[in-house]
C-alpha cells in the first residue's frame, strides 16, 4: 500500500510548515510503514538552524517519525482525521543520532509495530538518507479523544 500527500493529510491533522511526511512509499496496516520527507533548502528552519551549515534539526526527525507511527495507527485503525481525537507522545526511549540530514536529502523514515496494549502503541523507528541510518528510536504514543 502506498500514498500521496493528498492521502497522507487525510490521516495526519498536521500542516505546513509542520507537516513532515510527503509520502508514504510502503504500508502494512498493523506491522509497518515507510513513508518519505524530502528536505528542502526553502524548509523554514534552515533559516535558523546554522544558517551557513544547515542540518535538520534532531527533534524534527524525531516528529517525522512520530507523524509516521500515527500514520502507521490510523491506516491500522482504518480512521482518517479527526477533530475529537488527537495522538500524542508517551514517551522516546534509545534516541540515537548517526548522521546529519540536510536540504537535498530525501528521509526515509520507516517505523513498526512493537506492541499495543489498550490505547498506546509502541514503535520501533529508523530515519535513513541514501541508505544510512540518521536516527533510531523507540516512541510510545497514545490517543486521546477530545470531547
Amino acid at each position: 500500500m502506498q500514498f500521496d500527500i493528498n492521502t497522507v493529510k487525510e490521516h495526519l491533522p498536521q500542516r505546513y510548515p509542520f507537516l513532515m511526511i510527503d509520502r508514504v512509499v510502503a504500508c502494512e496496516p498493523g506491522v509497518s510503514l515507510t513513508a518519505l520527507k524530502n528536505v528542502t533548502a526553502g524548509e523554514p528552519f534552515f533559516q535558523g538552524h546554522f544558517p551557513h551549515h544547515p542540518i535538520m534539526p534532531g527533534v524534527l526527525i524525531v516528529e517525522a517519525m512520530a507523524q509516521a507511527c500515527s500514520l502507521l495507527a490510523t491506516v491500522t485503525a482504518g480512521q482518517t482525521i479527526d477533530d475529537n481525537r488527537v495522538y500524542l507522545f508517551a514517551g522516546l526511549d534509545k534516541v540515537r543520532f548517526k548522521r546529519p540530514v540536510a536540504p537535498g536529502d530525501q528521509l526515509f523514515i520507516h517505523v513498526s509495530m512493537e506492541r499495543r496494549v489498550k490505547n498506546i502503541w509502541r514503535c520501533a523507528a529508523e530515519a535513513k538518507v541514501d541508505g544510512k541510518k540518521c536516527c533510531t528510536a523507540n516512541l510510545l504514543f497514545t490517543y486521546r479523544n477530545l470531547s
